[in-house]
């Protein structure tokens, strides 16, 4: 009867320990985040790009995610979108119509995307009332010139995004654009973080001289996060902003 129960516990033990064993080759998925840049144009885009994709680089070397950029958009076929979770754009959006249905159809699948600065520019000549609507029914009025640092007030500590970080946050230099009406207006958008009236009035050239100027804000009827920031070389000497944008990625990801 010992000699049974020793060989019951013998295979029962060899049974665990080779379900561990093939739980282990199991492989973990890996999220992938895909990049479109544009080497054309502004410089201070340019350099924003630049610095954004060694970023993102490095923290997917962190956080456990692949990374990669293209500066061509033919490549954003709806096949080759399937294996992407998280679309980011640094300073260029989509530049005909097909190429704007494909980027619907991917939000339609409940895939994220993430938009710096100007990289959500829409004006009366635009001509994309989706992407309008998509931003939370807010358009492009103006700017700051030249690029200052400002302080910027969050407005919701609790949130993923803006966890770990202070009641204000130090931005460095970055040309802060003003959306009109304010994106906080839309009943779906939850604003994260606004420029501080303190700065006002801000600028030299252009002046932001008061009003509600929303930074950082997800529509909730999507999985997507705009962030104005992406202006110049500076955007990533800030340990309090850089935060925001680690934040951002991770909570983007975890929503698949």
């Amino acid at each position: 009867m010992k000699r049974f129960a020793a060989i019951v516990i013998l295979c029962l033990g060899m049974f665990f320990f080779a379900a561990r064993i093939h739980a282990g080759d199991k492989p973990k998925f890996v999220p992938h985040v895909l990049a479109v840049y544009t080497d054309k144009g502004e410089q201070d885009h340019i350099d924003f790009a630049n610095d954004a994709r060694k970023f993102l680089s490095d923290l997917g070397k962190r956080k456990n995610f692949t990374f990669e950029s293209t500066t061509h958009w033919e490549e954003l076929t709806a096949e080759r979108l399937k294996g992407v979770q998280l679309l980011v754009w640094l300073n260029d959006f989509p530049h005909s119509s097909a190429q704007r249905k494909i980027f619907e159809e991917y939000m339609a699948n409940r895939r994220a995307w993430l938009g710096f600065h100007v990289a959500a520019y829409n004006d009366e000549s635009t001509g994309w009332p989706w992407f309008v609507d998509f931003l939370g029914g807010t358009v492009f009025f103006g700017n700051n010139w030249p690029p200052l640092p400002a302080k910027l007030v969050v407005d919701d500590r609790a949130d993923p995004v803006t966890q770990g970080l202070p009641a204000i946050v130090n931005a460095p230099a970055n040309e802060w654009y003003i959306w009109k009406p304010s994106a906080r207006l839309n009943k779906d958008v939850r604003v994260l973080l606004t420029l501080a009236p303190e700065n006002y009035p801000i600028g030299l050239k252009d002046t932001i001289t008061g009003g509600d100027c929303p930074v950082v804000w997800t529509n909730t009827r999507w999985r997507m996060l705009y962030i104005n920031m992406g202006h110049g070389d500076k955007i990533f000497t800030g340990a309090e902003q850089n935060r925001l944008f680690e934040n951002a990625v991770e909570w983007l990801l975890k929503q698949r």
